[in-house]
């Protein structure tokens, strides 16, 4: 009896079945397990091969070769619909895994769109499942493929125009000539690209959203601002009167442009004399947003750089702070700051002037040996440090304050001071100043006083925000 049953065809498939079904579902737990671990992709497919595949293998050989039950019996065929179906999705999660998982930034794997991916994963599968049924149920497939490529072409041929910008839009997503963020000028439209779907691009234009077919652009040419990566240069014509010489003109336009808090770190922005009184300022910017704002800033601080400097931007030098007047004024405001007498006052107005400043301007950079003390006659700045990365706010310089006082010293100067409102300032030249401190020592002591406690309020500004002291101030 016993070498009946040892003798019989289904006992090996059954003990093989014992025995090796549970180690390969052992062995792939343990790999499953470790994959988890390291967060690797392939063990997505593992454990659905471990979960699914694996048992329904199983089964079916239990039913063909165990129970040696028919080919042709419903239970077999059903399960083996099911095992083949189960290994299509494998397979396609095992070249998901293989072809994507790990695709490079800027690889075509990495840019492709996922309905491209979605498209050939469903037509893989109906493809699989009508060669499963032909092969499982014997059942004819061929008519089927026929009347769905017909009805295809039909469909196709009905909606060729909604289609074509679905597919135009694909192409574009896979192609990805631009991103959400880049600036475009394409269509007529120049904006900054807000969203992209399979139908249209969104451009922000800043007066509203525009909408441009993606077969619009697939179409026509059009400009990405905002490749390749790097600066932007931003183009900006100016004019002055033919009367100003033109490198001191080059100079003070680098000089006023440089000091924009929109230029690429490290970058320099230029100019150049075109002649006639125009000159063309290039702008190393971070990006094309960022345009309107450094041209606007730009022009606003040069137009109070030329008065100061006495140039002719556009061709007018005029300045209302040097009517008649205001000057007088002005020195009748700052007199008792310097200890003045009627002599101080008479060098007051025969050496000093009145300045006038833009909001975001930078009356006195800091580490630089300033050769002008400013008195404030109007408007406020504030008075800021470097601490690493950051800014400290160390006070402010209002009506009646001193700027740049450490020329006095020959020092450089320990803080920055910017401008907050529109701001009018005395300049006094560093030798009016020391005959002033000749005539009239207190006013050395003061701005001693003045100094120190400046350094005070930056060493506190400091302690506050965990830093150390910086340079130039006195424990």
């Amino acid at each position: 009896m016993i070498d009946d049953v040892l003798a019989a065809d289904w006992f090996g498939w059954a003990v093989a079945l014992a025995i090796g079904v549970p180690i390969v579902l052992v062995v792939l737990t343990e790999v499953v397990n470790h994959l988890q671990r390291r967060g690797h992709a392939a063990a997505k497919p593992l454990r659905f091969l471990r979960n699914w595949v694996v048992p329904v293998a199983a089964l079916l050989a239990l039913l063909a070769f165990a129970f040696q039950s028919p080919a042709d019996q419903v239970w077999v065929r059903i399960v083996a619909t099911v095992l083949g179906f189960l290994v299509i999705l494998l397979v396609l999660s095992a070249f998901n895994v293989a072809l994507f998982s790990h695709a490079e930034e800027g690889s075509w794997r990495q840019r492709i769109p996922t309905i491209f991916i979605e498209i050939a994963r469903l037509v893989l599968v109906v493809v699989g499942l009508g060669l499963l049924f032909q092969w499982v149920w014997g059942a004819d497939v061929g008519g089927l493929i026929t009347a769905l490529g017909v009805t295809s072409i039909v469909i196709g041929l009905a909606l060729q125009n909604a289609v074509g910008g679905v597919i135009s839009g694909l192409l574009l997503l896979f192609e990805q000539p631009f991103q959400i963020g880049d600036h475009l000028d394409a269509a007529g439209v120049s904006g900054r690209v807000v969203e992209v779907n399979w139908r249209a691009s969104h451009i922000d234009t800043g007066s509203g959203i525009q909408i441009v077919p993606n077969s619009t652009l697939a179409g026509a040419s059009f400009t990405n601002r905002s490749r390749p990566a790097g600066p932007h240069h931003a183009a900006v014509d100016v004019a002055f009167s033919t009367d100003d010489p033109p490198h001191e003109v080059v100079a003070l336009l680098v000089h006023v442009a440089s000091s924009l808090p929109m230029l690429v770190p490290g970058e320099t922005p230029t100019a150049s004399y075109s002649g006639k009184g125009g000159f063309s300022v290039s702008l190393p910017v971070q990006g094309p947003g960022l345009v309107g704002a450094a041209t606007s800033t730009f022009l606003g601080w040069l137009w109070y750089a030329a008065r100061r400097r006495g140039f002719a931007l556009d061709g007018d030098a005029t300045d209302p702070i040097a009517e008649p007047g205001v000057l007088e004024r002005a020195i009748a405001d700052v007199a008792p700051s310097l200890f003045a007498d009627e002599g101080g006052r008479a060098l007051l107005a025969e050496h000093a002037r009145l300045e006038r400043w833009g909001v975001g301007e930078t009356v006195q950079p800091s580490g630089v040996v300033p050769d002008t003390v400013r008195f404030v006659v109007d408007g406020r700045a504030q008075v800021v440090a470097a601490n690493g990365a950051a800014l400290l706010e160390i006070g402010t310089a209002e009506r009646g304050a001193a700027i740049g006082q450490t020329a006095l010293t020959r020092e450089p100067a320990i803080a920055s001071t910017v401008v907050q409102s529109v701001m009018t300032t005395l300049s006094v030249p560093l030798p009016t100043l020391d005959r002033l401190v000749a005539s009239a020592p207190r006013l050395a002591q003061e701005m001693g006083r003045s100094i120190d406690a400046t350094k005070q309020a930056m060493r506190e500004a400091v302690a506050v925000s965990g830093g150390t002291a910086l340079p130039g101030s006195r424990s």
